[in-house]
């Protein structure tokens, strides 16, 4: 039965490809990859025979053709999206053609941008009794928010935002989180190409400079946005310790110690 594999590539560092990743790509007799924002490196473990086509300047319903005409002429399929499919990656639009015509699909995750920029910058997304919770999110471009996902409303909550394909908006980003009780001051790290070898950039600033900061950098695409009240943890003085690692806390490994 024809079949396309959705896989992703992760951040950029073909390295940073998942080991199922790899095999798939090895075993392809058709790779279809978003050119615009997946390194040509992904392709080192394809066969001399694979038919290599970049999607970059097709339209949706080229994509989706392009699949179909190669899993129904019994090809090994495999699209090759950018960090992982399920998050911003059109996977459920390039899968309903595909089940209309009777193909097979399978998805295969890989590392997204937010994680990789946080290892990039040796920052945590979270903290214990500072925020256990991480928002992936976007700002509101040409592509509309659903009501009640405004970055607004979404950053009252003060915990970790990681915002995609908003780099060209950071003046609204700081209206939206100064209207929600964030600090000017308060820490922002930006990272251009996360993890891709000799172009990765960190940009460190606060609510209020990081934009000017982006401008002179000439950072204007692929860049990932992270505002936490976890930034630059790693020179605190003091810090809440994970309950897991406490001596006198106890878990089925081990049993806490008497004080």
């Amino acid at each position: 039965m024809p079949k396309v594999w959705f896989v992703g590539a992760g951040p950029g560092d073909p390295e940073l490809l998942t080991l199922k990743a790899q095999r798939l790509i090895s075993e392809a007799d058709a790779i279809l990859y978003a050119g615009s924002l997946v390194s040509e490196a992904a392709m080192t473990w394809a066969k001399e025979s694979c038919d290599i086509e970049d999607s970059k300047g097709m339209t949706l319903a080229q994509i989706c053709d392009w699949l179909i005409s190669k899993a129904k002429g019994n090809a090994n399929v495999l699209r090759l999206q950018t960090g992982d499919p399920g998050l911003y990656g059109a996977l459920i639009e390039m899968i309903q053609p595909l089940d209309a015509a009777g193909i097979e699909v399978a998805v295969v995750p890989g590392v997204t941008s937010a994680m990789a920029s946080a290892a990039a910058a040796v920052e945590t997304l979270s903290l214990p009794e500072v925020t256990q919770t991480v928002i992936f999110s976007r700002v509101e471009g040409r592509t509309p928010m659903p009501d009640g996902e405004s970055l607004e409303e979404l950053a009252a909550h003060h915990c970790t935002l990681c915002l995609y394909l908003s780099i060209t908006l950071l003046k609204k980003i700081e209206s939206a989180l100064l209207n929600a009780g964030w600090s000017a001051d308060a820490p922002i790290v930006v990272v251009y190409k996360a993890s891709w070898p000799g172009e990765q950039q960190i940009i460190r600033g606060t609510l209020s400079d990081i934009r000017e900061k982006c401008k002179l950098a000439k950072i204007n695409s692929q860049a990932m946005i992270i505002a936490s009240p976890t930034l630059g943890a790693r020179h605190w003085s003091e810090l809440k310790k994970s309950k897991l690692y406490d001596a006198t806390f106890s878990h089925r490994f081990r049993k806490a110690e008497r004080t």
